[in-house]
């Protein structure tokens, strides 16, 4: 992949360099400037929410928001590890609020404690859920467009909740339905 975009890096300066030389600098540095802004916007979001994350963990909130959802964990995954249930828990929470990079942690945790009982069937599933990322609220993407001075950000949430959900539901779906299949 890296050989792709560079191979596409180096077409794209050989192009400007031809047709506008004289753009070239600016182009470079004004691309730069904005991965950084959306670096350092991304990191704010994420570092309120992993926060937030971390006292709803140390509260004992997660604790309970995942006894909560245990039941529906441990149906959809057919997993009875608590740690792996309440990992599952704070997963798809974070995924229902639109923070998929919040969400990564708490999937490599249950992914590991997965492997530990040997459930093949519900590390695939959380991928395939990971992969669609059901949201409900995308905050994410509301918080990059504010930063990119979209005049009403938040009109992403409807289009964003329907096709999420039918991804989401589509992806489960046939994934259980091969999984019957085949076995």
């Amino acid at each position: 992949m890296n050989v792709i975009f560079t191979a596409i890096f180096i077409a794209s300066m050989v192009a400007i360099a031809i047709c506008a030389p004289d753009k070239l600098l600016s182009s470079l540095l004004g691309g730069a400037e904005s991965a950084v802004k959306m670096s350092v916007t991304l990191f704010c979001i994420y570092a309120v929410w992993m926060g937030l994350s971390k006292l709803a963990e140390s509260s004992g909130l997660s604790k309970s928001m995942a006894k909560g959802l245990k039941p529906v964990t441990k149906r959809i995954f057919k997993s009875n590890n608590d740690a792996a249930n309440e990992n599952l828990a704070m997963n798809i929470s974070c995924n229902l609020l639109g923070l998929g990079g919040a969400a990564t942690p708490f999937a490599v945790k249950a992914i590991g404690e997965l492997e530990k009982e040997n459930n093949g069937f519900a590390q695939k599933l959380l991928f395939v859920i990971n992969a669609t990322s059901i949201q409900i609220l995308p905050t994410t993407v509301i918080a990059l467009r504010a930063s990119a001075g979209s005049v009403s950000p938040s009109d992403i949430f409807l289009p964003s909740l329907i096709c999420t959900a039918i991804s989401t539901l589509t992806a489960v779906g046939l994934y259980l339905l091969g999984n019957r299949i085949w076995r």
